[in-house]
């Protein structure tokens, strides 16, 4: 079994083509599909399945890629140190960020970051908290900035902010006083995001522990759709200041501080204990968390 085998299976099992690994990998098709025969002949096992959809990986290749997926992550993390050079950063980096983040601060945190390393490439997602915990625990990401669990993870976990969470309402709702206490939000045309959603998880949590059941209109995911209908109905919602930053700063939109209790949650960047992050992670994650956080300076 050779390095550059391990490398192929796992761009293939990415890509779940052959034409799109190999464009990826930058060779051409024989070669990844001869590789990758070579390759499940030397360990006896079928890796993939051809179908309509394209490679389909079998439960053998699930296990080898979870397998061999942190040793590819490390062999990577340890080339970039030792060819990195104090003068400039280079290499890929791999972070994944809840939703309200990638909305409020992200955009101005990749353009300083661009500007300082353009060397770097950079791979970043959203997603819930749950997921992007699994990904950094297998090494499919460097580092995930999520809201706190409720659970002990065993991965690093630091604090980098809290925030409030503000009930947001537009042009077309009744006005409201700047301060609402909670328990008005029971009486509410609201829109939340689904239970799956971290956000929705500490809201509810308030919600049983004052014995305020909270029945939202309409659930969604997704912050820009909810933001967009909060924009153009009389639908109100509950997120935090930093996904709404723009919008209120613009007046577009406006928010109100709930009391009674005060609702607040905590961010976390969450790494591997056993795969320390890079130069380059390491320098992104340091803008994004002064993005975050000086968030929560501006609104003091």
């Amino acid at each position: 079994m050779e390095f550059r085998q391990i490398q192929y299976f796992v761009c293939l099992y990415e890509e779940g083509s052959v034409t799109r690994a190999a464009r990826r990998l930058n060779i051409v098709q024989p070669a990844l599909s001869m590789q990758i025969a070579k390759l499940e002949e030397e360990i006896g096992q079928q890796l993939f399945v051809r179908t309509p959809q394209g490679m389909q990986p079998t439960g053998d290749g699930r296990r080898m890629y979870r397998l061999f997926l942190p040793v590819l992550g490390d062999f990577s993390r340890a080339r970039e140190q030792v060819m990195q050079t104090s003068a400039e950063l280079s290499g890929q980096v791999r972070v994944g960020m809840i939703a309200t983040i990638a909305q409020g601060v992200l955009v101005d945190a990749l353009l300083e970051f661009s500007a300082l390393h353009p060397k770097v490439e950079l791979s970043l997602t959203d997603g819930f908290s749950g997921t992007l915990t699994d990904a950094v625990s297998v090494g499919q990401l460097d580092a995930a900035i999520i809201n706190k669990p409720r659970r002990s993870l065993a991965l690093n976990s630091e604090l980098i902010a809290e925030e409030d969470l503000l009930l947001v309402t537009g042009p077309l709702h009744a006005a409201l006083p700047d301060t609402v206490v909670f328990s008005e939000l029971a009486h509410l045309k609201l829109v939340l995001p689904t239970r799956q959603h971290g956000l929705r998880g500490i809201i509810e949590s308030i919600g049983q522990a004052e014995d305020v059941v909270l029945a939202p209109s309409v659930e969604i995911d997704s912050i820009s759709a909810i933001l967009n209908l909060v924009h153009q109905s009389d639908f109100c919602t509950v997120l935090p200041r930093v996904a709404v930053r723009k919008p209120l700063e613009h007046a577009s939109l406006r928010g109100h501080a709930l009391t009674a209790p005060r609702l607040a949650r905590q961010i976390v960047c969450v790494t591997h204990p056993r795969r320390p992050l890079g130069p380059a992670a390491s320098a992104f994650v340091a803008v994004l968390v002064k993005h975050v956080r000086g968030l929560g300076h501006q609104c003091d």
